[in-house]
């Protein structure tokens, strides 16, 4: 997503807005391994409440895994 940055003399000028990406290790327990994700901060909050097995099969069910 694009937007501004706005100065305090209401200068605008053009930014970015990322997708807060971070590489983060899991274990597994169905698998029994360990497995690393590129997983945004909302999906850690997803896997936090429904646990990994159900949010990696959420994940494949909506076409993010491309493994």
């Amino acid at each position: 997503m694009v937007g501004n940055n706005v100065s305090h003399s209401n200068k605008r000028t053009k930014r970015k807005f990322n997708v807060n990406l971070f590489t983060k290790k899991f274990f597994w327990v169905e698998e029994d391994c360990w497995i690393s994700l590129n997983i945004s901060a909302s999906g850690l909050r997803t896997v936090n409440k429904i646990g990994l097995n159900a949010a990696l099969k959420q994940a494949a069910a909506k076409g993010f895994l491309n493994a």
